[in-house]
């Protein structure tokens, strides 16, 4: 099984992920954000790696999900192939800080990748406000993102929500988290592991 957690920066998917991989004892596949060599250079030069960065990350989560396939295994994932070619390459081509060139071929290889591959069995969309995502992105404080702006999360947010909106891959799971702590609060946990059980296992479903 493949289950997927999608989400805009700062939204909390790395936390959720780890906190279901140990709660179900899946195998999560994390967002490689430690050895990524082209981050901080883009944070501080976008325009100059906004390419070399998407088809890092394009490669790097198509591995990922020809593993998962490949393994049989029950497992997470932080962020899907989708949000990249949907998302933040389009949104970086629309900023102009992607060529048409690079947009183009990047579209080119992404569509490649996605007719070899499936959706996850399970996607789950944190959906997130601008100011608790700015929150949260100041108080996990990674320096290299200290310099986005609040109008580059809010075309990334427009863009998430359109996707959404029109995502057809597999099961969808909404979870609104503004108003959720699900680290420090277990009842917070709790129902969300409570709507996922009710997507895996048929159970009956329960708001948040």
């Amino acid at each position: 099984m493949h289950v997927a957690v999608a989400g805009n920066i700062g939204a909390g998917k790395t936390t959720l992920t780890k906190l279901l991989a140990k709660h179900y004892k899946w195998e999560s596949q994390l967002e490689d954000v430690v050895d990524n060599p082209y981050l901080d250079d883009f944070y501080n030069q976008m325009e100059r790696w906004s390419f070399n960065l998407q088809v890092y990350f394009l490669n790097s989560r198509f591995r990922q999900v020809l593993q998962i396939r490949k393994s049989g295994k029950e497992i997470i994932q932080d962020r899907t192939i989708y949000e990249d070619a949907h998302i933040f390459a389009p949104n970086l081509h629309a900023m102009g800080l992607m060529t048409n060139r690079d947009f183009e071929n990047y579209r080119s290889l992404f569509d490649l990748m996605e007719s070899l591959v499936q959706g996850p069995d399970l996607l789950i969309y944190l959906r997130s406000t601008i100011p608790n995502l700015v929150e949260q992105i100041h108080k996990r404080g990674r320096d290299y993102e200290n310099s986005i702006s609040i109008d580059y999360l809010s075309r990334l947010n427009e863009r998430y929500e359109a996707w959404i909106h029109g995502y057809d891959k597999g099961k969808l799971l909404i979870i609104d988290v503004d108003k959720l702590d699900f680290v420090a609060n277990p009842e917070d946990l709790g129902s969300i592991i409570n709507k996922i059980d009710a997507e895996i296992f048929g159970l009956f479903k329960l708001d948040l």
